[in-house]
């Protein structure tokens, strides 16, 4: 049985400092798909020594997992735990922040002196009040490391990064039931996704026409997500043009939240905590 669609929303473009991007969750009508809080879709941005917006320099995050999945382009990661790693497109970084971690990411040197273009998604994905103050992480998949899926006729492609589908497990160690796919798909492609019921779940269309559940038509520059509601245990889509999909379910965690900035909590009091923290140096230095 299909999952009953919830909400049909477009994906509008925000500033944020220098940056444009497009961000659909949280959106008007949708505080969040719990347990994720937050969808940014970046670029494509054509990068060149003359224009290079998306440079992130060191900054703070607590009590959740900050995710990247790169989709064209190279940036590097950086973070108060040591690690320096470059992410190229296809690959996946998955930070847990747990109490705190300071990170910076940007298109590498390199790129951007031969140019060319970056595009990608970056999710929040909320941890219980239980993990919070867990001790931070990184994990790093690149694009040959994640399990895939094929429909019969290869239109289809199936990237399982976290969860399981059809027996194929992601790579990614979760502190909660969820499940991170992208879906590569020809025109004509199509495919049915299991997704239990106990889940919250989205489709986000990065770019091409998709028709969801043969119903919804997702298109890049109209609406470009669909929300479920959790009845149900399937979604089917079929794409009318090369399209590129992000599909999210996750265990709802169905705590209070109390967010500011780059800190997610489930108390004010947690929050300037956090705060104080940062200010004197417990979540680690970074230069």
């Amino acid at each position: 049985m299909y999952k009953t669609i919830q909400h049909k929303v477009t994906s509008p473009l925000v500033n944020m400092g220098p940056i444009k991007l497009r961000q659909p969750l949280p959106t008007k009508g949708i505080e969040n798909v719990d347990p994720f809080l937050l969808l940014h879709h970046y670029g494509p941005y054509v990068i060149s020594e003359f224009n290079n917006p998306f440079d992130l320099g060191p900054h703070p995050h607590r009590g959740f997992e900050p995710i990247t999945l790169l989709f064209k382009g190279e940036q590097l990661h950086r973070d108060s735990l040591g690690n320096e790693m470059v992410v190229k497109a296809g690959d996946v970084q998955w930070t847990t922040a747990g109490c705190g971690i300071i990170h910076s990411e940007g298109p590498t040197k390199e790129f951007v002196k031969k140019g060319g273009e970056l595009e990608g998604i970056q999710l929040w994905l909320n941890l219980p009040a239980k993990d919070k103050m867990m001790p931070p992480n990184y994990q790093h998949l690149e694009e040959k490391q994640i399990p895939n899926l094929f429909s019969d006729d290869k239109k289809v492609q199936l990237n399982i990064i976290a969860g399981n589908q059809n027996e194929e497990f992601g790579l990614i160690k979760t502190q909660t039931e969820v499940n991170v796919f992208t879906a590569a798909v020809d025109k004509g492609g199509e495919m049915e996704i299991n997704i239990p019921e106990s889940h919250q779940s989205l489709v986000y269309l990065l770019n091409g026409k998709v028709i969801v559940n043969k119903l919804e038509v997702l298109e890049k520059g109209e609406s470009q997500m669909i929300t479920f509601k959790q009845e149900g245990n399937t979604i089917h889509f079929e794409a009318k043009t090369t399209s590129t999909l992000l599909i999210l379910s996750g265990e709802p965690i169905h705590e209070k939240i109390a967010q500011y900035g780059p800190y997610v909590m489930n108390t004010q009091t947690e929050i300037l905590e956090a705060m104080r923290d940062y200010e004197q140096g417990k979540m680690g230095y970074l230069y």
